[in-house]
């Protein structure tokens, strides 16, 4: 896989740069900048060897229809106060767009164009729309890891048409993912939550030969206590699982490799109702667990300590009411100590952790921290992207 960071030849050379800008809006405002702050270094390189750039990305799931509300103009705008330089949003058809109707100002640096996502052909891997999008510049780079799942025009397709490379952030999330499940420093230990067991079955079963230690957090370690024969309330959980644990602990026993779930839990009676620390036998029906309890605080803790690689992908509760957000905080507070020190490496991934480590201001805490949701996981799991295999 190329990297663009090894490329000399790039001035005045047009560049398709494929970016991830499909942040949150709320009425034309961008909730959460992370996705756009991460790919300023690579804009900034490119700025530095004076190469023209022509920024592809999308927002949101249009399906191939123009939809105002979806358009890039404040991820436009957001960007240009952010480098202190005129971006053009380019709003023609992207089909009826020539290299002639680009930087036809010589001062321009950076274009952007429209929601790829507002032409069907782009989800379809549409080979003649790769191709007219390739026919606009002189190379192209994939900085969008978070869209690399996807078999896409600007992803996949335009790699057959033109020079390809990696972009730096790409190249960094490559790089913090081989380094925690192939370059691996133990003990590691990989902190998991999210509410489905069966979405990340193939990730955990990808991950025990791996790794020393696999904690299971949130909605999912609901399903490993009822398994368990512990009563879970008013729980979310998913159905017809206990096949999938079954597996779980039979591989991990032939491993060696230890799997950790809640030993007390936090309680309470809605998700905006007050905490109640309960032994799990002691939880009833009526009540929702939404945390785990301070001896399993403890015994993560303890954990991490002993680990020198950490991989965390869900939080421990449901974080989003302050009252049950000390176990995911307690976490994020023992890793960031040890990332102080240089004791550990550490990797964080998946929208909801990013939102938790946002919320604590620790993202920078972190060796890493992912914004990709569907590739973070589809890497983990061993698959091959098509994004990464295109540039390969």
């Amino acid at each position: 896989m190329r990297s663009i960071k090894y490329e000399s030849n790039i001035s005045q050379k047009k560049v398709l740069l494929r970016l991830d800008l499909n942040v949150p809006l709320d009425n034309g405002k961008i909730t959460d900048t992370t996705r756009i702050d991460k790919i300023l270094p690579t804009i900034n390189f490119l700025l530095e060897k004076d190469a023209k750039i022509i920024i592809l990305s999308h927002v949101g799931r249009p399906k191939g229809k123009i939809i105002n509300a979806l358009s890039l103009k404040p991820v436009c705008e957001d960007l240009e106060s952010k480098l202190n330089k005129n971006i053009k949003l380019i709003t023609k058809n992207i089909k009826e767009i020539k290299p002639i109707d680009l930087f036809t100002d010589q001062a321009e640096k950076i274009i952007m164009l429209e929601n790829l996502r507002f032409y069907e052909e782009e989800e379809k891997n549409d080979n003649d729309f790769a191709k007219h999008l390739a026919s606009l510049a002189d190379i192209y780079i994939n900085d969008a890891f978070s869209c690399s799942h996807r078999a896409h025009a600007s992803i996949f397709e335009i790699t057959k048409f033109i020079p390809s490379y990696a972009g730096l952030q790409l190249n960094l999330e490559i790089d913090a993912l081989t380094k925690v499940t192939q370059e691996i420093k133990r003990p590691i230990t990989c902190i998991i939550g999210g509410s489905k067991i069966s979405s990340k079955i193939n990730i955990i079963k990808n991950l025990i030969p791996k790794f020393d230690n696999i904690i299971i957090v949130g909605g999912m370690a609901n399903n490993i206590l009822k398994y368990k024969g512990y009563e879970i309330g008013k729980s979310i959980q998913e159905n017809n699982c206990d096949h999938i644990i079954k597996e779980i602990f039979s591989l991990s026993k032939k491993e060696g490799c230890k799997i950790s779930y809640p030993d007390d839990v936090t309680i309470g009676k809605s998700l905006h109702g007050s905490p109640e620390i309960k032994e799990l036998n002691n939880v009833s029906k009526d009540e929702i667990i939404l945390d785990i309890g301070p001896k399993t605080i403890k015994i993560i803790t303890q954990l991490i300590e002993e680990s020198n690689t950490i991989l965390w992908n869900g939080p421990a509760g449901y974080f989003e009411n302050p009252n049950f957000s000390k176990g995911s905080m307690e976490i994020a507070k023992t890793i960031i100590e040890k990332n102080k020190n240089n004791k550990i490496y550490s990797v964080a991934g998946g929208g909801d952790t990013v939102a938790l480590l946002n919320n604590a201001g620790a993202t920078t805490s972190f060796n890493f921290v992912s914004t990709a949701g569907g590739a973070f996981l589809e890497y983990l799991e061993g698959k091959e992207l098509p994004g990464i295999k295109a540039l390969n």
